[in-house]
């Protein structure tokens, strides 16, 4: 084991706060024989068992057992269980995951919120169960070979200062799972001890902070909590509420860590000039007396698939969220899949109104993109 793995895996354990939300209980826990031989597996494990879930030990590597009758029982099974798996080499080679980061590093996948816009929906293939990843130290024993490697901020002359970055929250809600698998504050560990100009990212709908305060991370990660504003937010079931996420925005704050507001779906909804000046407002209240404040604030519009929508669709059939194609401009990726967007004149508004807004309640704070 390096220092730097030795280091993280004798990181805190984490611990139950008095967050907002209630923090999630899976009703079963999956785990692969695979799993079970490493220590941070056994460790879930056991954390899970004493909230009082399920526990189920697999007879192979193979995930069984999570598909119903309708789209909509197989969300509820998968929604409603965790898994316990090993990444496969195939996982553990990164991939880059612009504009936010230099490098997507999954420390899980799956998340047990409720949103009714996933991003995940249709990224991710099978039914919806947050699998974590048993073999932490190895995929942080990993990262060295992609230092300085990145296109997004290692080559960046506007961000080279962040050095090479790395996203822990493409394919997961990190925080929302933290009081199970304990990984963040693992791989918060290995980053404050890593003596090289890195960065870890991940952003969040939680609140639980507290296990991570007292963490050595010497600002080698910035934490970013996803917000929106009301008329939006109701789409986030199960999640914490967004004045809860500024308030743990501000403990991290104080407690030195970059922090970030990712602010998204952003949604063009009834009086939103009003709402997302609200949500800007109360958000300046929270850092106005940080001491040396590093705020970043990333932009991103709602979107979706035509396959996306048919899973969310099957997951949440009373929605009443806008997914009709009519009101969005087409647009072939350079995958050549097919995505609707807001239209240019939409866009155009929205952009300027954020810059507009943004400069005046949050001056200090640097826009790192909008998409």
């Amino acid at each position: 084991m390096t220092d730097l793995v030795r280091a993280a895996a004798q990181s805190p354990e984490p611990r139950t706060d008095h967050s907002s939300s209630r923090l999630w209980r899976p009703k079963r826990v999956l785990i692969t024989p695979a799993a079970l031989e490493w220590e941070h597996g056994r460790a879930i494990l056991e954390r899970a068992a004493a909230l009082g879930s399920e526990i189920v030990e697999l007879k192979s590597n193979r995930l069984t057992g999570l598909s119903g009758e309708t789209g909509r029982q197989t969300y509820v099974n998968a929604k409603t269980t965790l898994a316990v798996v090993v990444a496969p080499p195939s996982k553990r080679r990164l991939q880059p995951i612009p504009p936010s980061a230099d490098w997507r590093v999954d420390l899980a996948e799956g998340c047990p919120a409720h949103c009714q816009y996933c991003y995940l929906a249709g990224s991710l293939a099978g039914p919806p169960v947050t699998r974590v990843y048993a073999n932490l130290p190895e995929i942080l024993h990993s990262l060295t070979d992609y230092v300085g490697r990145g296109a997004v901020t290692s080559r960046s002359i506007d961000r080279a200062h962040e050095g090479t970055t790395f996203e822990a929250s493409c394919y997961t809600d990190p925080l929302g799972i933290e009081h199970l698998t304990g990984s963040l504050a693992m791989t918060i560990a290995h980053f404050g001890s890593w003596q090289s100009p890195v960065q870890l990212r991940f952003t969040t709908k939680y609140d639980a902070v507290q296990p991570l305060l007292t963490l050595s991370h010497q600002r080698h990660t910035r934490i970013r909590f996803s917000v929106n504003a009301q008329p939006v937010a109701r789409f986030e079931g199960g999640t914490a509420p967004v004045a809860a996420r500024l308030r743990a925005l501000r403990q991290v704050a104080l407690a030195g860590y970059p922090v970030g507001l990712t602010i998204a779906p952003i949604m063009p909804v009834e009086g939103w000039r009003e709402a997302y000046s609200a949500l800007l407002q109360e958000a300046a209240r929270q850092v106005a007396d940080i001491p040396d404040l590093d705020l970043t604030v990333e932009l991103i519009t709602h979107r979706f698939t035509p396959g996306s929508k048919s899973v969310l669709n099957d997951w949440y059939p009373g929605s009443d969220l806008d997914m009709d194609e009519a009101n969005r401009a087409r647009k072939t990726t350079k995958f050549n899949t097919v995505k609707y967007v807001y239209t240019p004149d939409i866009m155009k508004g929205m952009r300027a109104f954020f810059e507009e807004a943004i400069s005046s309640y949050l001056p200090a704070a640097k826009v790192l993109y909008w998409t």
